[in-house]
């Protein structure tokens, strides 16, 4: 059965969920999969103005395609994944496109600052404008009260008739609070079978704070590969009685600029996790590859225009951790070099 009816409360006594219309519902079971929120600009500095845009669903997508269509200069506030992937689209549509974003590199809390000058030099040789280390004071509305440009700390201004606001998420914990939440990184906290403190009650997705296996640390992952795995690991649990923890390998890809009439298709991958020393195998002309070595163990790896193969192996390696030998990495003549010191490591 599904209502739509919002959830405001849950009595973990009572076992009750109470939504907004004044339902009370009853469980057995309780799954919480409610995701993130975006996070939003102040609506005194002009985050709600007509033309502002925040991407969390269909529909805010499908908003999105709308204003595009009749747009001209587009700002996008944020370089993280949101930030390259909305930039990509909007200068392939032939938009005068800025980014904009506090940090000094793109993606930074993934790419090194070579890999990252390497993607900010493609994005550029594509149109796509940056105003890296900006801070915003508001979005300024025109005679039309639609948002009409972005004013910055430093006094400047950008002309803007379409903004798309991309800083990050927050876990929609609202009504749960008293489950127990983790404050170190946000969200439920959950056992390897996603079971919070409360009996019966279990957390999923980007909402769950869970323990990450292979890496001892408790973690909150925003992704849909968790999502779908964590979902499939806390049923099988609740339905079977399997014991075992969920062990999940952190991975994230982005895929960007693959319109026709595109002069370079992107597509990275990366497995693991980006921690310890880096080596950077390539000249991005197409591929290159970074490498994170912590204590001689190979921890992540990225590559950029892999193969289908090359793609197979990263889980494979990342999973596996093994000892590599850093020099014979850093005098690869190619990705595929490189990758070949990596498979025989394992």
């Amino acid at each position: 059965m599904i209502y739509e009816d919002a959830v405001t409360g849950v009595d973990i006594d009572e076992h009750t969920l109470q939504t907004q219309s004044g339902k009370s519902l009853k469980y057995g079971s309780l799954i919480i999969a409610t995701g993130c929120t975006a996070t939003r600009f102040p609506e005194k500095i002009g985050g709600n103005l007509p033309g502002v845009h925040y991407i969390r669903d269909v529909a805010d997508a499908n908003s999105l395609i709308e204003s595009l269509k009749k747009a001209k200069k587009v700002v996008v506030v944020g370089g993280g994944y949101i930030g390259m992937e909305v930039a990509a689209a909007a200068v392939g549509w032939n938009l005068d496109t800025t980014v904009i974003f506090p940090e000094d590199r793109l993606l930074s809390r993934l790419f090194t600052p070579s890999l990252a000058r390497k993607y900010e030099e493609l994005y550029e040789q594509n149109g796509v404008k940056f105003v890296k280390g900006a801070m915003i004071i508001n979005l300024e509305a025109g005679s039309d009260g639609s948002v009409a440009a972005v004013k910055l700390e430093d006094g400047s201004t950008i002309e803007a008739d379409t903004i798309v606001i991309g800083i990050g998420a927050k876990p929609a914990v609202g009504p749960f609070e008293n489950v127990g939440l983790d404050t170190t990184v946000g969200g439920i906290q959950v056992d390897g079978l996603f079971r919070s403190r409360v009996p019966g009650i279990f957390a999923i997705g980007d909402v769950a704070a869970f323990p990450l296996k292979m890496y001892d640390r408790v973690a909150r992952v925003e992704h849909v590969d968790h999502a779908r795995k964590s979902a499939q690991h806390c049923v099988s649990a609740l339905l079977s009685a399997r014991t075992h923890t969920y062990d999940y390998l952190p991975y994230f890809y982005s895929r960007v600029f693959e319109y026709e009439g595109s002069q370079r298709k992107i597509w990275w991958q990366f497995f693991g996790d980006n921690v310890g020393e880096t080596v950077e195998v390539g000249n991005f002309d197409p591929k290159i590859a970074t490498f994170w070595i912590d204590s001689g163990r190979l921890k992540g790896v990225l590559v950029e225009s892999g193969s289908p193969e090359e793609f197979q192996l990263l889980p494979k390696v990342a999973k596996a951790q093994p000892f590599v030998d850093k020099a014979k990495l850093q005098s690869a003549s190619s990705v595929e070099e490189a990758l070949e010191v990596v498979r025989q490591s394992l």
